[in-house]
């Protein structure tokens, strides 16, 4: 037997107006400044500007949603604004309260204009008199070069995909001379299979002294010794002394790994750094202060205002002139909230970046990162009451000036550990002193895991081998082999 049965559930669900703050906490300048232009253009009642003093008041704009004269009154539910919310003229960021989350994040790709790097190879191919098929075997092959400017294929695979999608009936050996062909565009090395093949086109082309050509030996005939630094091997068997091994090294280390990434759209995904916040010393005070690009000047459109006044004010009330009504009044609700959200931006960057500031005044008076303290989000957010994820938003993706460069704010952010006197200290400190050890070293004889272990453990901090390891590893710094010199 069915029963039916009422229950009382509490539950939290952020309005469009809290989705907005958290998104627009989130942007970083150049995407904030964006949103607003987006803003402006898609809500006339946005304006940029100081608001005139005999503008209208704000309480205006706050009267409920009914318009009224004197026979006659529209009640609420006529002009009922939430009846618009699937209006195309509704700014977007009350439709995305129905279809994201508020942890959502946006991405968009810059469109690049220029020759793509496919199209700068294909044109020098156009140079060479080939007979027509081997000009499409060789744009094939063009195609099947990857952004690094390898060809990470074997032949006889191209072989087969040319006869069964081109067309085309090519021997091997005849698609390793175009292949061949292509090695010799610009830039040098590309068309390379592999690593050792793209580093000896490179020394190939170039003029030819003793030390490139010693380099291109070592490259064709003792690769694996050279990449595995077995510098003593190499003087062994090449009959060298270590200045001319040297030298001969050196001219290695010059050439592009990935001439792929040399062509002009390789710095397609340079970004360029604006930074949120500035932060100075001032008679040995702290001084923070907002990217003034940051808290532009906006204001609510007056011409709206008056606009609403006058439906407001009508004698007529047809169907007509409530949905102008309800149109203006949602525009002019949709402009006070984005310049309220914008004000409770600029006060949670400016109280988030403040107690951060505070909580590492000894590493921004001095520059020092041994004195930076370990520091959590969690540490912030019960500094300012707010919660975890707010903080998260301010750190993500925004950038602070300080005298001592521009840093990522997240990277004041860092663990904790203990040392022998039983201070918790920042993995962040260890981590320098790390670098400063392996900056020192006698590149000769690059310190090993275990020995830089055991001299941070004479330093007073006994971290094990394999967190050693794991920091290097993230301070993108290679194992002790791969570090040695000659």
């Amino acid at each position: 037997m069915l029963k039916q049965q009422l229950n009382q559930k509490l539950l939290q669900k952020l309005s469009p107006q809290q989705i907005q703050l958290m998104k627009l906490i989130q942007l970083p300048t150049l995407a904030f400044e964006q949103k607003i232009k987006e803003e402006l253009e898609n809500n006339p009642a946005l304006e940029e500007g100081r608001e005139q003093s005999d503008d209208i008041s704000a309480e205006d704009i706050e009267r409920d949603n009914s318009t009224t004269e004197e026979n006659e009154q529209i009640e609420a539910e006529d002009i009922n604004v939430d009846e618009y919310l699937s209006d195309d003229e509704i700014p977007d960021y009350r439709l995305q309260a129905n279809n994201y989350s508020a942890d959502d994040e946006e991405s968009k790709v810059p469109i690049t204009g220029g020759k793509s790097f496919h199209e700068y190879l294909i044109e020098q191919i156009g140079t060479f008199p080939l007979p027509e098929q081997d000009q499409l075997i060789a744009e094939y092959l063009v195609g099947n070069i990857d952004d690094d400017g390898y060809i990470r294929r074997d032949l006889n695979a191209i072989v087969d995909d040319l006869a069964f999608t081109q067309n085309i009936m090519v021997e091997e050996d005849h698609l390793e001379k175009i292949l061949q062909l292509i090695q010799s565009l610009e830039p040098a090395g590309v068309g390379a299979r592999n690593l050792q093949e793209c580093l000896a086109i490179q020394l190939r082309q170039g003029e030819g002294g003793f030390h490139q050509r010693l380099a291109l030996e070592i490259i064709e005939d003792f690769f694996e010794s050279f990449t595995r630094k077995h510098y003593d091997k190499l003087i062994q068997k090449l009959e060298l002394d270590e200045e001319d091994l040297r030298l001969a090294i050196l001219e290695i280390t010059r050439l592009n790994p990935k001439p792929g990434n040399s062509t002009s759209n390789s710095n397609r995904n340079v970004q360029v750094v604006v930074p949120d916040f500035t932060l100075r010393i001032n008679d040995g005070d702290l001084e923070l202060t907002l990217n003034g690009r940051n808290a532009p000047e906006l204001n609510v459109s007056r011409e709206y205002r008056e606009m609403l006044e006058t439906y407001r004010d009508g004698q007529k009330k047809d169907k007509a002139q409530k949905e102008a009504a309800q149109f203006v009044k949602q525009k002019l609700d949709g402009a006070k909230w984005f310049i309220e959200a914008i004000k409770q931006r600029q006060q949670t960057l400016m109280l988030t970046m403040g107690a951060i500031m505070q909580y590492q005044k000894d590493y921004f008076l001095s520059g020092d990162e041994t004195k930076l303290r370990p520091m959590i989000l969690k540490d912030i957010a019960d500094e300012i009451g707010m919660d975890i994820s707010t903080v998260s938003r301010v750190a993500s993706n925004k950038y602070v000036n300080t005298p001592y460069g521009t840093f990522l704010i997240k990277e004041f952010f860092s663990e904790s550990m203990k040392n022998d006197s039983g201070e918790d200290v920042s993995t962040r400190e260890i981590k320098k002193i790390l670098e400063d050890f392996i900056s020192e070293e006698d590149k000769r004889k690059p310190l090993t895991d275990e020995k830089l272990a055991q001299l941070l453990k004479d330093k007073g901090y006994p971290i094990a081998r394999r967190t050693i390891a794991k920091y290097r590893e993230q301070l993108d710094i290679p194992v002790a082999r791969l570090r040695k010199q000659i």
